[in-house]
């Protein structure tokens, strides 16, 4: 059988979704960390797994998050029998509220900790779906699919592995997950299961890329508390903690931590305390009796006796640890303080997560992290675990997902080493359908699955060329011109102005931009063309750019207004 996946761009539409097929189509996640999302279609109806945001890298200015694109679904939301989602992390659940706002009774399925934190979420919005809950070894039925539902260790609680059965075939999602044989809540990934699913026959496997370049498995989390421990026995003064608000694990061992060493702790940021709140409400978070506190108690204790628990591991500019870094928060980080990054650096954020480090570092303060010392641990399985996985599933066929290319890349060597035909192992991208017929899997065709914009209040109206404009601005700056203009005379009736923002050039530079744009006048009028207003908008905007990039190697925004006297 031919491999097509590997010439996603030359796919033209899938066809028509035979009666007894089932069509597996992920609109996020692949080639990227987060967007997670994948549709599921059977008999007319449709089932997704996640539906995550991606957030934005430095090159998108002023976007808040990214979402998949819902075009593809948005005329048949009516078909959608439910999302499921396999655990709480917002590049999983992110999206929810979004897809929600077009049809608000979409059924939720997921674990106790994840659905209380979408429910959480989907609450600021206004939205209440309805909700249903699953624990490993459930077996439900969402309209035409079967699924089952096995438990998984991550970075957060209460994750699941879902099971879709159709008569078309079985496909195994492992959402996020990774093989801990010593995890802090003593819930292993279920491997007994899996080889249950194996002797049932596995006809697709989606499983999680993130790690697949990293050889061997990965450390347990419990092997990080000593560093912990000693972040905590060495810190002179006041400890401030900075993890994702959905990392209950590493919170988990921080107040352990705080208890062993005498400190109190105070959370800061609102999704940081609601995560909290719902964790330990639920059991999922173990708080020692009388270790947490609010910040404004912790700011009069004593500061060797102070942990601060924030979000801002990733550089994001109006999060709690990077406004420290700024002195823009009512924490003032200084010297003998300790700084913990908590969490893994996510791709596209290490220029932000450095400048933070730096910002801190020059305060006076001490930051510890995964580079210098053995303070996290990643949520995912690496090479090794993903090879037992194989071994123990012998799937028909695999779809790696959530990952970059060359963490798709990686996944797809290790299944061909395990034994998988390699036409059998699909390397495809985001809108990209795989079918599955009577246990066969084939690459069916493409749809579009852009980057959907989240900009302040605005879902997909921000475009590539609008963050292109926005670039420009920041290295380049604007440059306005304004124009007094006799339409019946043909000439410029006061002198030019110049509005410049951002841009900067040596004394003298009005005077030559004047120049040139009286003598593109003249030139037009010589070729006898008549100015209109709009024309000579045109005609100032080109000349001056050109001129610019000409003389000066510059190319900010030009804006010519022309006002007709």
């Amino acid at each position: 059988m031919k491999n097509t996946s590997k010439h996603n761009l030359e796919l033209s539409a899938p066809k028509r979704l035979p009666g007894d097929a089932m069509r597996i189509t992920p609109l996020g996640g692949l080639g990227e960390i987060g967007r997670n999302m994948t549709v599921f279609e059977y008999r007319g109806k449709l089932l997704i797994i996640d539906c995550g945001v991606l957030f934005p890298e430095e090159n998108q200015p002023g976007i808040d998050v990214i979402l998949p694109d819902f075009a593809a679904i948005r005329d048949r939301l009516s078909d959608v029998v439910a999302i499921v989602l396999t655990h709480g992390h917002e590049d999983h659940i992110g999206g929810v509220p979004y897809l929600l706002k077009e049809r608000a009774d979409i059924p939720i399925v997921g674990s106790q900790l994840t659905l209380a934190l979408i429910t959480a979420k989907l609450a600021e919005h206004g939205i209440k779906p309805p909700t249903s809950q699953v624990e490993a070894n459930d077996r439900v039925k969402m309209g035409p699919f079967d699924l089952e539902f096995f438990a998984v260790n991550h970075s957060i609680p209460d994750g699941l592995a879902v099971a879709v059965r159709t008569e078309a075939g079985l496909v195994l999602h492992t959402g996020d997950f990774k093989m801990d044989q010593f995890p802090l809540d003593n819930r292993l990934t279920d491997l007994g299961g899996f080889a249950r699913l194996a002797d049932e026959g596995v006809d697709l496997f989606l499983v999680d890329s993130t790690n697949a370049d990293v050889p061997g498995f990965t450390t347990s989390e419990r092997d990080l508390a000593p560093a912990i421990d000693e972040v905590f026995r060495n810190a002179p003064k006041r400890i401030v903690v900075s993890s994702f608000a959905s990392h209950i694990h590493r919170i988990q061992q921080i107040l352990d931590a705080a208890e062993r060493h005498g400190r109190k702790v105070a959370f800061v940021g609102r999704s940081m305390v609601r995560n909290m709140e719902i964790a330990g409400r639920l059991g999922y978070l173990k708080v020692p009796a009388g270790i947490i506190v609010d910040l404004k108690r912790l700011e009069k204790l004593p500061a060797q006796q102070a942990v601060l628990v924030c979000t801002g591991s990733q550089g994001e500019p109006m999060a709690a640890l990077s406004r420290m870094a700024r002195r823009e928060h009512i924490i003032t980080v200084g010297e003998g303080d300790t700084i913990l990054l908590a969490s893994s650096l996510i791709p596209g954020n290490e220029n932000a997560i450095y400048g933070v480090i730096n910002a801190l570092i020059r305060w006076g303060a001490t930051v510890v992290h995964k580079g210098n010392a053995k303070v996290h641990v990643s949520g995912h399985a690496s090479a090794g675990e993903l090879a037992y996985c194989y071994n123990i599933l012998s799937p028909t066929a695999v779809l790696p997902v959530h990952g970059e290319w060359r963490h798709l890349t990686a996944n797809a060597e290790i299944a061909v080493r395990t034994g998988i035909p390699r036409d059998r192992v699909h390397i495809i991208e985001d809108g990209v359908s795989v079918d599955l017929r009577r246990g066969v899997t084939s690459v069916s065709g493409r749809i579009p699955a852009p980057h959907i914009f989240v900009d302040g209040t605005t879902m997909g109206v921000a475009t590539d060329a609008a963050l292109d404009d926005r670039r420009v601005l920041a290295e380049e700056g604007a440059l306005t011109i304004l124009a007094i203009y006799d339409g019946r005379t043909q000439e410029l009736v006061e002198e030019l102005e110049f509005f410049a923002k951002g841009f900067v050039e040596e004394p003298g530079w009005q005077s030559n931009a004047r120049n040139t744009i009286s003598a593109a006048i003249t030139k037009a009028r010589s070729n006898g063309a008549r100015l209109t207003p709009e024309g000579l908008e045109k005609l100032i905007t080109r000349a001056v750019s050109q001129w610019l990039l000409r003389r000066h190697r510059r190319e900010p925004i030009v804006t010519a207004i022309v006002v007709d006297a």
